[in-house]
């Protein structure tokens, strides 16, 4: 038998990268065997046809020596369902109370953190949740007012570690070492932040005291035990801090939380909030408003400025003294654009953009636009901005930044960025990093270079800008709704190869369709790729963290609720059923693929998730815009992250006592806490806490009573219907008592009235 030749299929998928249209392939082994019955081989045109006929137009994958890797093992699974297959009997699924807390405690100044909070991170943690975990912290700083800082000694603080599951305590319990577990499958950056949440003071959205009027709790579709998960508090103790109930909310269960068979247990009152409750990707809007006024946010620690020109005043920005015109506040320019980038031309009376018309200007004209001044504290920054180009091919845009001090008291221009080339009809991202350390401004100056058109310009919108790192790449996919709604499941299309500042290369993989099995989710999954000739990299590839995010375009960065997923290159990695190491050299491992400029290159196996996200979140916000998306990429050294944080030299004493936790325990094996109480461990010694409802509760060792209002009623009455017998009789006794006093008195004057009467007879 003649061993079947294989020969790679090509489809070209049109997707943008940065500031260039790009096409990416995606190739197949098409399997068959290529003789004709004389054993001839067929001619390259035929073999080619063939090849076209059994691959179609589909996007195909190559068949690598070593199979991906799924890091969510092919599940979208919850925080509740991670910590039940943990063996975890928390309080509503990730909640860890102490002895001293009720569930409804967490009112009160007591319970809050300080707005700079000290951690410290296991050495049990995975390596790819450290890194999640300070990304985590990076969206705490640039949305609100909250920070972390290495644990340096201070008497509270938390510390994070690798348990059975994802929990935390609610609010600062006051008890020193304060325990948050990421634990496997714990490491998206929604569940830590969700995890924090509760460290910060903050109970689910769903057991809010008005929960019922805004959604129906099917209790008959509850699992056996679970009902107390679905308790309400009690509004005089929980606040919802004037903020009402968001179905969008981080904090919410979703809609088939610990349910008994496939119906969902929590039904939106409003049909339209089915889909959306339990989202794990970022904030809400309800979720920072919440935050803010819980700790008296007023800014984002890291946020400096955001604008989307829709105010006459364009957020304080001002035109430049020296140019020679200015930069236009228009909601349509003459050659393009014909619409903003916020709005995309959907709201009447709305969607402006700057705009420097280039077709009127003279030869050497220049419009300088200048931002409000800003106070960095980090010494470094990310510019963000949408632009435009309908300008002439020899026209720029220069962005400054001026600077101020003791020297310059009136600013220095420091040039930054040359941005030019021929003119795009579509409004394009660009990230620049600075690396201001004194007051400044940022300038954006456009240049008419030399002739052009007539019309046409250089435009400007959704300027946002924070003293945060800026992704590396950026992959535009071109009509993002039609790639989902046609693409085959199990297909998939490849962002370009991009090479990180240390020089190893990767490439996204995308399963716009799904993966077999998960249709109605987008798959992602991040591949190693290596040339022939490529060398200083060491392999296996040690600790590099790739993070793949599906940008929310809302207009402002602190209300972008972006997905995004990390997996981190771990050197000890074997692969499935192979002695090979996962992330070794691409050239062993990999396959070899063609590349869009005739070359070819090795891909590796690709780390990642079939339930990326589902097709009706990616479809919501912001996702697409414009008919396209937009993934931000990075691949970062995560080999610091292996050494273990500092010890503090001198630690300072909590105030109270020792936690109690309901975290598993060998003391707790043996102890039976009935009516769903929960074991917990105090001081060495197994303890029950027994569930507490809003007008009932449980109690005795074993929680093996029951006690209501209603008991309390009747034992209330009964004790003052004893009292009041008790004062009725003494009443009456008292009665005849004195009736019987009164009596005796009376016939004892009788008998001196007599006498008296006797004496005065003659």
């Amino acid at each position: 038998m003649i061993a079947p030749r294989f020969i790679p299929c090509m489809h070209l998928s049109a997707v943008r990268v940065g500031e260039s249209s790009v096409p990416v392939i995606c190739t197949v082994p098409c399997r068959g065997t290529f003789q004709d019955m004389a054993g001839r081989r067929p001619s390259g045109v035929f073999v080619l046809h063939i090849a076209y006929l059994l691959c179609g137009i589909a996007l195909c994958l190559p068949t690598a020596k070593v199979l991906d890797y799924d890091v969510d093992g092919g599940r979208d699974r919850d925080i509740f369902d991670i910590n039940e297959e943990a063996g975890l009997n928390l309080v509503e699924g990730d909640i860890v109370l102490d002895e001293r807390q009720t569930r409804n405690s967490i009112i009160g100044d007591e319970y809050r953190w300080p707005k700079t909070i000290p951690y410290y991170m296991e050495d049990d943690l995975e390596i790819n949740a450290k890194g999640v975990i300070l990304k985590a912290f990076e969206q705490y700083r640039l949305k609100t007012c909250i920070d972390f800082k290495p644990w340096s000694g201070e008497a509270n603080y938390i510390s994070i570690f690798k348990g059975g599951g994802c929990f935390s305590s609610v609010g600062n319990r006051k008890v020193g070492k304060q325990r948050l577990s990421i634990g496997s499958n714990c490491d998206r950056i929604a569940t830590i932040e969700h995890e924090f949440l509760h460290a910060l003071g903050f109970w689910h959205e769903q057991s809010r005291a008005d929960r019922d009027d805004y959604v129906n709790i099917m209790w008959d579709r509850i699992s056996a035990g679970k009902e107390n998960n679905f308790n309400t508090y009690n509004d005089t103790t929980s606040s919802s801090l004037g903020v009402p109930y968001d179905y969008g909310s981080m904090m919410h269960y979703s809609k088939n939380a610990f349910r008994n068979g496939t119906e969902p247990t929590i039904v939106t009152k409003i049909p339209a909030f089915s889909e959306v409750i339990g989202q794990r990707m970022e904030f809400s809007d309800s979720d920072l408003l919440k935050l803010h006024r819980l700790y008296n946010c007023t800014q984002g620690a890291t946020f400096l400025d955001s604008c989307d020109f829709e105010r006459e005043n364009i957020c304080g920005m001002t035109q430049g003294q020296e140019d020679t015109a200015d930069w236009l506040r228009v909601a349509k320019a003459d050659g393009g654009p014909n619409t903003d980038y916020s709005n995309m031309g959907k709201c009447t009376g709305s969607g402006y953009f700057m705009h420097f018309s280039t077709g009127t200007a003279n030869t050497g004209g220049t419009a300088l636009l200048e931002s409000r001044l800003l106070y960095p504290k980090r010494g470094y920054q990310c510019l963000q901005f949408f632009y435009y180009n309908s300008a002439g091919p020899s026209d720029s845009l220069k962005i400054h930044v001026r600077e101020y001090d003791t020297a310059n008291p009136n600013g220095k221009l420091r040039l930054i960025k040359l941005i030019h080339g021929f003119p795009q009809e579509e409004w394009q991202l660009h990230h620049v990093s600075l690396d201001v350390k004194t007051k400044f401004r940022v300038v954006f100056q456009g240049t008419k270079e030399g002739s052009g058109p007539l019309t046409g310009g250089l435009s400007l919108d959704d300027i946002n800008l924070s003293e945060t790192t800026c992704p590396e790449f950026t992959w535009r996919v071109k009509n993002f709704t039609h790639v989902i709604e046609t693409s085959v499941t199990n297909t998939s299309i490849f962002s370009p190869p991009f090479t990180s500042k240390e020089g190893y290369t990767f490439q996204m993989e995308l399963y716009p369709g799904g993966r077999a099995d998960y249709p109605g989710e987008l798959s992602a999954y991040a591949h190693l790729v290596a040339r022939e000739g490529d060398s200083g990299q060491q392999w296996p590839c040690p600790w590099k963290q790739i993070t793949m995010m599906l940008m929310d375009q809302h207009p402002h960065i602190q209300k972008r609720m972006s997905n995004q997923r990390s997996v981190t290159t771990d050197p000890n990695m074997k692969a499935t059923d192979s002695d090979s190491y996962f992330w070794d050299d691409p050239r062993k491992v990999g396959v070899e693929v063609p590349h869009t400029d005739g070359s070819t290159y090795f891909r590796g196996p690709g780390a990642g998730t079939a339930v990326y996200l589902t097709h009706l979140r990616a479809k919501s916000r912001d996702f697409i815009k414009g008919g396209d998306a937009i993934f931000l990429l990075t691949m970062e050294d995560a080999s610091h992250l292996t050494v273990s944080q500092p010890l503090p030299s001198t630690t300072q004493q909590p105030i109270t006592h020792p936690p109690v936790t309901t975290a598993p325990s060998d003391v707790c094996l043996n102890v039976q806490c009935m009516n769903n109480g929960v074991c917990v461990v105090d001081e060495g010694k197994a303890a029950c806490r027994c569930v507490v409802g809003d007008d009932w509760w449980y109690y005795g060792n074993s929680c093996q009573y029951k006690g209501s209002t209603m008991d309390k009623t009747t034992l209330a009455l009964a004790s003052s219907l004893s009292v009041l017998g008790v004062m009725l009789v003494i009443t009456i006794v008292s009665v005849i008592c004195l009736k019987k006093k009164y009596k005796k008195r009376s016939d004892a004057n009788s008998v001196v009235m007599e006498n008296m009467s006797a004496t005065q007879k003659p």
